[in-house]
């Protein structure tokens, strides 16, 4: 079923990275909602949250839950500062920018690089995935608690913007302007 729609796209012929819908449960156990309609009730009762509502909404916010939640087609949505959602693309797109190891700024480099690069960025109307608690990493725990690794990060942050300013010239200005007003 979710095979078919995705072939409907005929995404060789056009540049797009899929957007699966991220939501969370604070629950160890949960049974997987086997259907869309079972996911929005769950998220009606409480058991699950749309991703990191609670810590960092703008990371998922321009999927646009409300319109998802209606949805049966694929939506276009436009790129924000701080998206980051997880993408299905095709093997030759761009790869993760090396320098964003460990936690940090991955994938908004990367959705950011697809965006520059006038992918579409399609929400698909009846994929999800949920993220199920666990200990926060090693690297998550060297961010909040190291000046010097925020600081590093920042370097890069900036490196990688000159990098796009370079490549897409005044196209990537918007990367800039949307970074200074944060």
């Amino acid at each position: 079923h979710h095979r078919n729609s995705i072939q409907q796209l005929e995404l060789p012929q056009r540049k797009a990275a899929l957007i699966v819908p991220a939501f969370e449960t604070l629950h160890y156990r949960l049974t997987f909602p086997k259907s869309k309609a079972e996911l929005l009730s769950m998220l009606d009762m409480g058991s699950l949250y749309t991703f990191r509502y609670h810590v960092w909404p703008k990371g998922h916010a321009p999927t646009d839950y409300a319109k998802w939640r209606t949805a049966t087609m694929p939506y276009r949505v436009a790129w924000q500062p701080d998206f980051e959602p997880y993408v299905v693309v095709r093997r030759d797109c761009p790869r993760y920018d090396q320098r964003f190891v460990g936690f940090g700024w991955n994938k908004v480099s990367h959705i950011m690089e697809l965006d520059a690069q006038e992918y579409e960025l399609l929400v698909l109307p009846n994929a999800f995935m949920i993220h199920m608690p666990h200990a926060p990493s090693f690297d998550i725990s060297k961010f909040r608690l190291s000046a010097g690794y925020r600081g590093c990060l920042q370097t890069l942050r900036e490196e990688f913007h000159q990098d796009l300013s370079r490549r897409y010239g005044a196209a990537a200005l918007k990367y800039l302007t949307a970074e200074r007003s944060l």
